[in-house]
Protein backbone atom coordinates (compact mmCIF):
# COMPACT_ATOMS: atom_id res chain seq x y z
CA UNK A 1 0.00 0.00 0.00
CA UNK A 2 1.18 3.60 -1.08
CA UNK A 3 1.54 5.18 2.83
CA UNK A 4 0.00 8.46 3.56
CA UNK A 5 -1.00 10.64 6.65
CA UNK A 6 -4.53 11.80 7.93
CA UNK A 7 -4.56 15.34 9.64
CA UNK A 8 -7.83 16.27 11.29
CA UNK A 9 -8.80 19.38 10.11
CA UNK A 10 -11.84 19.27 13.15
CA UNK A 11 -13.14 17.68 15.59
CA UNK A 12 -16.11 16.06 13.73
CA UNK A 13 -15.65 16.51 10.07
CA UNK A 14 -12.65 16.84 7.89
CA UNK A 15 -9.15 15.26 7.23
CA UNK A 16 -6.41 16.19 4.82
CA UNK A 17 -4.53 13.64 3.10
CA UNK A 18 -0.54 14.04 2.85
CA UNK A 19 1.62 11.60 0.68
CA UNK A 20 -0.28 10.45 -2.07
CA UNK A 21 -0.43 11.62 -6.14
CA UNK A 22 -3.51 11.30 -6.96
CA UNK A 23 -2.30 11.55 -10.54
CA UNK A 24 -0.55 8.40 -10.09
CA UNK A 25 -1.72 4.41 -9.98
CA UNK A 26 -3.41 3.88 -7.30
CA UNK A 27 -3.29 0.48 -5.15
CA UNK A 28 -6.57 -1.63 -4.01
CA UNK A 29 -5.07 -1.72 -0.59
CA UNK A 30 -4.47 2.23 -0.82
CA UNK A 31 -8.17 3.24 -2.02
CA UNK A 32 -9.56 0.84 0.75
CA UNK A 33 -7.51 2.83 3.36
CA UNK A 34 -8.97 6.28 1.95
CA UNK A 35 -12.36 4.56 1.74
CA UNK A 36 -11.98 3.68 5.43
CA UNK A 37 -10.61 7.89 5.96
CA UNK A 38 -13.77 8.98 4.47
CA UNK A 39 -16.30 6.43 6.17
CA UNK A 40 -14.31 7.82 9.35
CA UNK A 41 -14.01 11.96 8.63
CA UNK A 42 -16.72 12.46 5.95
CA UNK A 43 -14.63 14.97 4.08
CA UNK A 44 -10.73 14.28 2.37
CA UNK A 45 -8.81 16.92 1.16
CA UNK A 46 -5.60 16.75 -1.30
CA UNK A 47 -3.54 19.90 -1.57
CA UNK A 48 -1.56 20.39 -4.77
CA UNK A 49 -3.11 17.67 -7.01
CA UNK A 50 -1.89 17.97 -11.10
CA UNK A 51 -5.03 16.20 -12.38
CA UNK A 52 -6.37 17.20 -15.32
CA UNK A 53 -9.85 15.80 -15.69
CA UNK A 54 -9.40 12.78 -17.33
CA UNK A 55 -7.51 12.04 -13.95
CA UNK A 56 -10.04 13.12 -11.74
CA UNK A 57 -12.48 10.41 -13.50
CA UNK A 58 -10.04 7.73 -12.92
CA UNK A 59 -9.89 9.13 -9.03
CA UNK A 60 -13.18 8.92 -8.59
CA UNK A 61 -13.76 6.05 -10.34
CA UNK A 62 -11.46 4.17 -7.96
CA UNK A 63 -14.99 4.29 -5.03
CA UNK A 64 -17.11 3.12 -7.42
CA UNK A 65 -19.56 3.45 -10.71
CA UNK A 66 -19.59 7.19 -11.84
CA UNK A 67 -22.61 9.27 -12.78
CA UNK A 68 -23.21 11.23 -15.84
CA UNK A 69 -22.62 14.79 -15.20
CA UNK A 70 -25.97 15.43 -13.62
CA UNK A 71 -29.66 14.99 -14.34
CA UNK A 72 -30.71 17.58 -16.43
CA UNK A 73 -27.58 19.70 -16.47
CA UNK A 74 -25.11 19.38 -19.51
CA UNK A 75 -21.75 18.28 -18.66
CA UNK A 76 -18.36 19.64 -20.05
CA UNK A 77 -18.46 19.13 -23.50
CA UNK A 78 -16.57 15.87 -24.36
CA UNK A 79 -16.37 14.65 -20.99
CA UNK A 80 -20.00 13.04 -20.08
CA UNK A 81 -18.68 12.81 -15.97
CA UNK A 82 -17.98 16.16 -15.19
CA UNK A 83 -19.98 18.60 -13.82
CA UNK A 84 -18.19 22.15 -14.20
CA UNK A 85 -19.18 24.28 -10.97
CA UNK A 86 -18.84 28.00 -12.65
CA UNK A 87 -19.63 31.03 -10.45
CA UNK A 88 -20.38 33.17 -13.76
CA UNK A 89 -22.94 30.20 -14.37
CA UNK A 90 -25.01 30.31 -11.05
CA UNK A 91 -23.60 30.05 -7.49
CA UNK A 92 -25.36 27.35 -5.12
CA UNK A 93 -25.75 29.75 -2.58
CA UNK A 94 -27.51 27.16 -0.23
CA UNK A 95 -26.60 24.00 2.01
CA UNK A 96 -27.81 20.61 0.10
CA UNK A 97 -26.33 17.17 -0.44
CA UNK A 98 -25.83 16.58 -4.05
CA UNK A 99 -29.00 15.16 -6.23
CA UNK A 100 -30.87 13.64 -3.64
CA UNK A 101 -34.34 14.41 -6.09
CA UNK A 102 -33.74 11.08 -7.49
CA UNK A 103 -34.09 7.49 -5.85
CA UNK A 104 -30.58 6.66 -5.56
CA UNK A 105 -28.22 10.07 -4.77
CA UNK A 106 -24.73 10.06 -5.01
CA UNK A 107 -22.25 8.18 -3.34
CA UNK A 108 -19.60 10.66 -3.57
CA UNK A 109 -18.74 13.64 -5.05
CA UNK A 110 -15.35 14.79 -5.57
CA UNK A 111 -14.40 18.62 -6.25
CA UNK A 112 -11.19 19.55 -8.17
CA UNK A 113 -10.13 23.20 -8.43
CA UNK A 114 -9.36 25.12 -11.59
CA UNK A 115 -9.86 28.66 -11.30
CA UNK A 116 -10.32 30.18 -7.68
CA UNK A 117 -11.15 34.01 -6.36
CA UNK A 118 -8.49 35.74 -4.58
CA UNK A 119 -10.78 35.75 -1.07
CA UNK A 120 -14.09 33.88 -0.94
CA UNK A 121 -15.43 30.95 -2.56
CA UNK A 122 -14.78 28.56 0.15
CA UNK A 123 -16.76 25.75 0.41
CA UNK A 124 -18.21 24.16 3.65
CA UNK A 125 -19.18 20.98 4.37
CA UNK A 126 -21.16 19.71 7.30
CA UNK A 127 -21.31 16.80 9.36
CA UNK A 128 -25.33 15.17 9.08
CA UNK A 129 -24.19 11.82 11.19
CA UNK A 130 -22.88 13.80 14.15
CA UNK A 131 -26.27 16.42 13.79
CA UNK A 132 -28.55 13.64 14.20
CA UNK A 133 -26.58 12.67 17.28
CA UNK A 134 -26.77 15.92 18.68
CA UNK A 135 -30.51 15.58 18.71
CA UNK A 136 -32.89 15.63 22.18
CA UNK A 137 -33.82 11.46 22.20
CA UNK A 138 -37.38 12.92 21.54
CA UNK A 139 -36.58 14.76 18.50
CA UNK A 140 -34.68 11.74 17.24
CA UNK A 141 -36.94 9.28 17.86
CA UNK A 142 -39.47 11.28 16.02
CA UNK A 143 -37.28 11.98 13.50
CA UNK A 144 -36.57 8.23 12.61
CA UNK A 145 -40.15 8.00 11.40
CA UNK A 146 -39.99 11.01 9.17
CA UNK A 147 -40.07 11.19 5.49
CA UNK A 148 -39.14 13.82 3.30
CA UNK A 149 -40.31 14.82 -0.50
CA UNK A 150 -37.31 15.88 -2.29
CA UNK A 151 -37.37 17.20 -5.58
CA UNK A 152 -35.57 19.68 -8.01
CA UNK A 153 -38.54 22.19 -8.98
CA UNK A 154 -37.96 24.27 -5.83
CA UNK A 155 -37.94 28.30 -5.30
CA UNK A 156 -33.91 28.40 -5.06
CA UNK A 157 -34.23 32.08 -5.50
CA UNK A 158 -36.94 32.64 -2.41
CA UNK A 159 -39.53 34.35 -3.58
CA UNK A 160 -37.07 36.51 -5.85
CA UNK A 161 -37.17 38.33 -9.53
CA UNK A 162 -35.26 35.52 -11.87
CA UNK A 163 -33.19 37.76 -14.29
CA UNK A 164 -32.84 36.49 -17.91
CA UNK A 165 -29.88 34.01 -17.28
CA UNK A 166 -30.98 32.88 -14.04
CA UNK A 167 -34.63 31.95 -15.65
CA UNK A 168 -32.56 30.27 -18.35
CA UNK A 169 -30.77 28.14 -15.40
CA UNK A 170 -33.93 27.66 -13.75
CA UNK A 171 -35.07 25.68 -17.28
CA UNK A 172 -32.52 23.70 -17.54
CA UNK A 173 -32.13 22.85 -14.07
CA UNK A 174 -36.05 21.54 -14.03
CA UNK A 175 -35.96 20.56 -17.77
CA UNK A 176 -37.12 16.56 -16.11
CA UNK A 177 -39.00 17.10 -12.55
CA UNK A 178 -38.46 14.81 -10.01
CA UNK A 179 -39.98 14.04 -6.47
CA UNK A 180 -38.41 11.26 -4.10
CA UNK A 181 -39.47 10.41 -0.69
CA UNK A 182 -36.77 10.03 1.56
CA UNK A 183 -36.27 9.09 5.03
CA UNK A 184 -35.41 11.88 7.47
CA UNK A 185 -32.63 9.80 8.68
CA UNK A 186 -30.58 7.87 6.60
CA UNK A 187 -29.02 4.53 7.62
CA UNK A 188 -25.64 4.46 6.19
CA UNK A 189 -24.97 1.30 4.05
CA UNK A 190 -21.38 0.57 5.13
CA UNK A 191 -21.04 1.63 8.84
CA UNK A 192 -24.89 1.83 10.29
CA UNK A 193 -24.76 5.26 11.72
CA UNK A 194 -27.71 7.48 11.73
CA UNK A 195 -28.17 10.67 9.72
CA UNK A 196 -30.47 13.69 8.98
CA UNK A 197 -30.78 13.19 5.10
CA UNK A 198 -32.56 16.62 4.51
CA UNK A 199 -30.88 19.94 2.60
CA UNK A 200 -31.98 21.94 0.09
CA UNK A 201 -33.62 19.74 -2.21
CA UNK A 202 -35.80 18.74 1.22
CA UNK A 203 -39.07 20.24 0.27
CA UNK A 204 -42.00 19.44 2.75
CA UNK A 205 -42.06 16.96 5.23
CA UNK A 206 -44.46 13.90 4.29
CA UNK A 207 -47.99 14.05 5.92
CA UNK A 208 -47.73 17.77 7.75
CA UNK A 209 -49.10 20.64 6.45
CA UNK A 210 -46.87 23.78 5.09
CA UNK A 211 -46.16 25.85 8.13
CA UNK A 212 -44.99 22.56 10.18
CA UNK A 213 -43.32 20.69 7.93
CA UNK A 214 -40.93 23.93 7.03
CA UNK A 215 -40.86 24.44 10.82
CA UNK A 216 -39.95 21.29 11.55
CA UNK A 217 -37.21 20.98 8.71
CA UNK A 218 -35.88 24.32 9.61
CA UNK A 219 -35.05 23.12 13.21
CA UNK A 220 -33.49 19.85 11.86
CA UNK A 221 -31.67 21.82 9.62
CA UNK A 222 -29.91 23.85 12.44
CA UNK A 223 -28.58 21.31 14.14
CA UNK A 224 -26.31 20.42 10.81
CA UNK A 225 -25.07 23.17 9.94
CA UNK A 226 -23.64 23.91 13.94
CA UNK A 227 -20.57 26.00 13.78
CA UNK A 228 -18.99 22.20 15.58
CA UNK A 229 -20.30 20.26 12.93
CA UNK A 230 -19.33 22.46 10.11
CA UNK A 231 -15.25 22.43 8.15
CA UNK A 232 -14.62 25.08 5.74
CA UNK A 233 -12.28 25.03 2.88
CA UNK A 234 -10.47 27.63 1.50
CA UNK A 235 -9.46 26.33 -2.16
CA UNK A 236 -5.72 26.59 -3.69
CA UNK A 237 -5.52 25.94 -7.37
CA UNK A 238 -4.89 22.16 -7.52
CA UNK A 239 -7.06 21.10 -4.56
CA UNK A 240 -9.52 17.97 -4.65
CA UNK A 241 -11.78 17.27 -2.02
CA UNK A 242 -13.77 13.72 -2.02
CA UNK A 243 -16.80 14.08 0.58
CA UNK A 244 -19.20 11.19 1.51
CA UNK A 245 -22.53 12.55 0.34
CA UNK A 246 -24.62 9.86 2.23
CA UNK A 247 -23.10 11.72 5.58
CA UNK A 248 -22.76 15.19 4.63
CA UNK A 249 -24.35 18.32 2.81
CA UNK A 250 -22.30 21.22 1.48
CA UNK A 251 -22.70 25.06 0.67
CA UNK A 252 -20.36 27.48 -1.24
CA UNK A 253 -21.14 30.86 -0.13
CA UNK A 254 -21.70 33.79 -3.06
CA UNK A 255 -19.09 35.99 -0.96
CA UNK A 256 -16.40 35.91 -3.61
CA UNK A 257 -18.25 39.15 -5.21
CA UNK A 258 -17.99 39.11 -9.34
CA UNK A 259 -14.59 37.10 -9.63
CA UNK A 260 -14.24 33.75 -11.39
CA UNK A 261 -14.32 30.59 -9.45
CA UNK A 262 -14.33 27.52 -10.97
CA UNK A 263 -14.65 23.93 -10.54
CA UNK A 264 -15.21 20.17 -11.87
CA UNK A 265 -17.49 17.80 -10.27
CA UNK A 266 -17.62 14.16 -10.91
CA UNK A 267 -19.41 11.66 -8.48
CA UNK A 268 -19.85 8.55 -7.84
CA UNK A 269 -23.22 6.27 -8.18
CA UNK A 270 -25.11 5.72 -4.96
CA UNK A 271 -27.78 2.88 -3.52
CA UNK A 272 -31.27 3.44 -2.62
CA UNK A 273 -31.63 5.56 1.00
CA UNK A 274 -32.84 3.13 3.78
CA UNK A 275 -34.35 4.34 6.69
CA UNK A 276 -34.17 3.16 10.56
CA UNK A 277 -37.29 0.55 9.73
CA UNK A 278 -35.70 -0.95 6.87
CA UNK A 279 -38.09 1.00 3.83
CA UNK A 280 -36.33 2.45 1.30
CA UNK A 281 -36.83 5.55 -0.68
CA UNK A 282 -39.30 5.43 -3.51
CA UNK A 283 -40.79 8.09 -6.19
CA UNK A 284 -43.15 9.97 -6.22
CA UNK A 285 -42.72 11.77 -9.42
CA UNK A 286 -40.37 11.55 -12.45
CA UNK A 287 -38.25 8.35 -13.46
CA UNK A 288 -34.94 6.42 -12.38
CA UNK A 289 -32.65 8.83 -14.18
CA UNK A 290 -31.43 5.83 -15.34
CA UNK A 291 -29.56 8.16 -17.80
CA UNK A 292 -27.95 9.21 -14.83
CA UNK A 293 -26.87 6.95 -12.06
CA UNK A 294 -25.51 3.77 -12.35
Amino acid sequence: MTSFEIHKVGGRIGAEITGLDLAGPLDDATVGALNDALLAHKALFFRGQELDDQGQVRFAGRFGALTTAHPTVPSLVGNPNVLPVDGEEGRANRWHTDVTFVRTPPKASTLRSLVVPPYGGNTLIANAQSAYQDLPEALREFADRLWAEHTNDYDYAEGKPLDEAAAERRRVFTARRYRTAHPVVRVHPETGERGLFIGGFADRIVGLPGDASRDLLRTLQAYVTRPENVVRWRWAVGDVVLFDNRATQHYAPDDYDELPRRLHRVTVAGDVPVAVSGEASYLIEGDEAAHYTS
